[in-house]
């Protein structure tokens, strides 16, 4: 894993994509029991090159109701983006994940980690590379639908503020799939 790692941290791919030099941020270990597959470091993750270190980070920690010590533990979490670099900003946020780093680089991340119990697919990009045909047509009814992934994956919207709206309008986002995750969560990381 440590020579894997090394590899994409040296990546290259997609430089000429990309708004700053490349700085991939993705975090695993071959214990890893679970794996977080989110879309790319945003502006401060790629300054700090920690995962999910913003408030969308904060978010998901509460969610799964994580400690940082707990979130950061390799031997129980992989932090893997679809795209490890920060894509730039776009329209309305930033640009998606670039699409070289998940076929490059997944299989020979998840190979490695033979204990992994449950992998959290967090929005569209993920879901669709992960579920393919199986995802639902959009992604709230992916995330309404979260039993028919289990026990392998377990879908999730971004925790990014910009969903707080969608969170709003979702009730039951909180009340039948949080208590949902947590408990799964609970069983992969005990």
């Amino acid at each position: 894993m440590h020579t894997l790692l090394t590899e994409i941290h040296d990546c290259t791919l997609c430089a000429q994509h990309l708004p700053h030099p490349p700085r991939p941020v993705v975090t695993a270990h071959t214990n890893s029991k679970m794996a977080i597959v989110g879309q790319a470091p945003g502006s401060k993750v790629h300054k700090t090159g920690t995962p999910w270190d913003d408030k969308s980070g904060e978010r998901l920690r509460s969610w799964l109701q994580l400690n940082e010590t707990s979130f950061y533990d390799t031997q129980k979490v992989a932090l893997i983006p679809m795209g490890f670099c920060y894509p730039g900003k776009g329209k309305s946020g930033d640009l998606p994940p670039r699409p070289e780093c998940a076929p490059q680089w997944h299989a020979s991340l998840f190979g490695q980690m033979q204990g992994l119990k449950l992998v959290l697919l967090i929005g569209s990009y993920a879901q669709h590379y992960y579920l393919g045909k199986l995802q639902k047509r959009t992604l709230t009814e992916t995330v309404r639908h979260f039993q028919d992934y289990l026990p392998r994956y377990f879908v999730l919207p971004h925790p990014s503020p910009r969903n707080n709206i969608w969170i709003k309008k979702n009730t039951w986002f909180e009340e039948e799939v949080l208590p949902a995750l947590r408990a799964r969560v609970k069983e992969v990381l005990p």
